[in-house]
């Protein structure tokens, strides 16, 4: 079979069906040393097929490939709860700079002293956006810097005696799914709070469930909603007088950073999510940084290392009195911390504060925008993000969301969230984040609206979409349950 050409079905012909037997990408020199046995013969493949193209064919099939991929620098990227926002490639620039990038991590402090500095400067600048000036860099993701606020929580409630009785964790029914299994994960049980009419905190069910059992309440400011948690911090209060800790999921930092912290609310620990609030391209599920802040009172607890200037001037990484303990080798995701540092400095208190501002515009302008053609289950302003309902659609039309979804691709846009939170039926979460300007905003608004439109006039196109996609809807349940794992000359062999 002869090598591909521009416009080929990627879909359809991997770079195995492209190669021509003896084409090379790359010549491999002799090997002129010592030889190597190899393992038992039953360990052995009889043939390994690989694809067998030109340099040049490579080249152009991974080109061409990467060009059919959507990110952040094709177009607008509305994916809710994850931010994937364009993030200044400067920041790029200095996490790769050769004094940053390539110091071992086991080197001694003193020759390492420019990234301690800027480590402990972040922690700095993240302790006074946060009003939480304990911080520890640590975690590696916004699970893990959960999971470390949880468990410190567990250490203090030790340390006061409290342990065995306080076995409850409080978390609201539209809150990220990683907060029920961080705690969880800690040993607690959890109670679930569900959500009143006004998309905040049901009040009485908080007031009737927190007693002595209850060792501590997760709440994301801003919620999942996209919405304010109202009275948040009459609830810190009612959360302390029983003796318990308020936790804060910081994931939704960039609507409120520079205008609101978790400290001045009467939260006790946050964990932030640097890979989306502070400059960290974050598709496929990582890199990530989750830091772990809180209260002074709190601080000997933080997982280690914890970055502090010494007294001789000298910064280094240390483990406090009563650490929770170490999370992953070495000192955190270096590389994240960097750019957020980056990010931070060159934006400044008032940089940050309208980031925050242009994020909560944009969202608010979407609302406004798309409000009379798809329904709004807290129609109330909103702050980072909308939730939307396709519910109209599914009940009028036979349409759902998911349909919307996938033709929103043949407008050149990547969908949005689609079913979560999981308290709105036929959700579609929409971030535009700060960085999108009113032009793409209101395309995206557009297509939308002509996607509703067309649920009423032409339903099954949506049913099939997306249309003009290199590769069509999928079969997902077979597909998760009989997956094909590797390259077959016949796909109709099964795997």
């Amino acid at each position: 079979m002869s090598a591909s050409g521009p416009g080929d079905d990627f879909g359809g012909r991997l770079s195995f069906d492209r190669g021509v037997p003896g084409r090379r990408a790359v010549d491999v020199p002799s090997w002129d040393g010592e030889p190597t046995p190899l393992p038992e013969s039953h360990l052995l493949r009889d043939s390994v097929r690989l694809p067998e193209l030109s340099q040049g064919e490579l080249v152009r099939y991974y080109t061409e490939l990467s060009a059919r991929n959507y990110g952040i620098d094709s177009g607008t990227y509305p994916l809710g709860s994850c931010t994937m926002k364009y993030n200044p490639k400067v920041d790029d620039l200095v996490a790769s700079l050769p004094g940053l990038a390539e110091p071992h991590p086991q080197a001694p402090a003193e020759e390492v002293q420019g990234t301690l500095r800027t480590l402990a400067e972040l922690a700095g600048g993240l302790g006074e956006i946060t009003g939480l000036p304990a911080v520890s860099l640590a975690p590696a993701a916004g699970a893990q810097g959960e999971l470390a606020g949880v468990l410190m929580i567990t250490r203090a409630l030790e340390d006061r005696g409290e342990l065995a009785q306080r076995r409850r964790i409080l978390v609201p029914d539209s809150a990220h799914g990683t907060n029920p299994a961080t705690a969880a994960m800690a040993g607690y049980s959890v109670t679930q709070i569900p959500t009143g009419a006004d998309g905040s905190l049901d009040r009485a069910t908080i007031e009737r469930e927190l007693d002595a059992s209850v060792a501590a309440v997760m709440v994301t400011v801003p919620n999942t909603l996209g919405l304010w948690e109202q009275g948040i911090e009459e609830v810190a209060g009612l959360i302390h007088h029983a003796g318990a800790y308020l936790y804060g999921d910081g994931a939704n930092l960039n609507a409120i950073m520079g205008r609101v912290r978790y400290g001045d609310l009467g939260f006790d620990v946050v964990h932030l999510n640097l890979h989306k609030s502070f400059s960290t391209p974050h598709g496929g599920g990582g890199p990530g940084a989750g830091p772990v802040c809180c209260r002074p009172e709190l601080a000997r607890y933080l997982p280690t290392p914890v970055v502090v200037e010494c007294d001789d001037g000298v910064v280094r990484l240390t483990e406090p009195e009563r650490s929770i303990g170490r999370l992953q080798q070495f000192h955190g995701n270096v590389g994240v911390l960097v750019r957020a540092y980056a990010y931070m400095r060159a934006l400044g208190l008032e940089g940050l504060r309208a980031v925050s501002g242009q994020a909560v515009l944009n969202a608010n302008y979407l609302r406004v925008l798309m409000g009379d053609h798809y329904d709004l289950p807290y129609d109330r302003p909103v702050l980072h993000e909308v939730v939307f309902s396709g519910t109209r659609q599914r009940r009028l039309h036979g349409v759902r969301t998911y349909d919307i979804a996938k033709r929103l691709i043949d407008h050149g846009f990547h969908p949005p969230t689609v079913y979560f939170p999981l308290i709105v039926e036929e959700a579609l979460m929409i971030e535009p984040t700060e960085t999108e300007p009113p032009e793409a905003i209101e395309a995206l608004a557009e297509a939308m609206i002509a996607i509703a439109e067309e649920a009423g006039r032409d339903p099954e196109t949506l049913h099939g979409a997306p249309w003009g996609a290199p590769i069509g809807r999928l079969d997902e349940t077979t597909a998760a349950r009989r997956p094909v794992l590797r390259w077959q000359e016949d796909l109709n062999d099964g795997p």
